[in-house]
């Protein structure tokens, strides 16, 4: 296992990666080696929500299933906030239950994120996927307690760049998303702006990833 890809929306089954591959309740397909399981604020349907969630709380205990999520809070869609909270609590309610990392979606509601694992005193690892802002939110981010997952903005922007350079070792991610680029390209721009060997930064992932997964 060369390298491991914190989310992915397409199983590839590519022997040198270990893929953590984002599944939908009502779209479950057990065979996938790794994946997570969550609803995420855009695919919240008021009708199947418990259905949605009973699907989450019994494949949570199944061996293949790593983590729960994507799940989160997005300020940019139609879904009032409320109910994408109400959501959100929920799942983190099972991720503690079963002891699973949340993979957190969030848009434009980093406050709330931090308010709600304050409030609930989450214990589980809240990693934050796909982070596309600046040094400044990733150091308050990590100061309260998350993780933070890197993809397709490190081959695209100046700014995450800076923000992935100044994010720990211990505390950080790689993954392609739903993005054209694939996780090779994406550990070789992250090894370069660390100014780390290839090798060194596998093994820094792969560190984290048996911390962070109890593995």
């Amino acid at each position: 296992m060369n390298f491991i890809n914190l989310h992915t929306h397409s199983f590839t089954d590519t022997p040198s990666c270990l893929e953590i591959v984002n599944q939908y309740p009502l779209e479950l397909d057990l065979t996938v080696p790794n994946f997570s399981i969550g609803i995420h604020p855009w695919k919240i349907n008021e009708k199947s929500i418990d259905s949605e969630l009973n699907i989450i709380e019994q494949t949570a205990q199944h061996t293949n299933c790593l983590a729960l999520g994507e799940c989160g809070l997005d300020k940019r869609i139609a879904t009032s906030l409320e109910l994408q909270i109400q959501v959100f609590t929920r799942q983190i309610n099972l991720a503690e239950k079963f002891k699973k990392p949340l993979i957190i979606h969030c848009v434009a509601a980093f406050e709330e994120l931090v308010e709600l694992k304050k409030k609930y005193q989450i214990k589980v690892p809240m990693i934050v996927h796909g982070f596309s802002k600046n040094k400044i939110l990733a150091k308050q981010l990590i100061d309260n307690g998350l993780y933070l997952s890197f993809g397709k903005y490190l081959m695209q922007n100046e700014a995450v760049e800076a923000a992935f350079k100044s994010v720990p070792l211990n505390l950080f991610f790689l993954e392609t998303d739903s993005s054209s680029y694939d996780i090779e390209s994406i550990y070789a721009r992250a090894a370069q702006i660390k100014e780390v060997d290839l090798l060194t930064l596998q093994n820094q992932v792969q560190y984290n990833y048996k911390s962070v997964f109890k593995i």
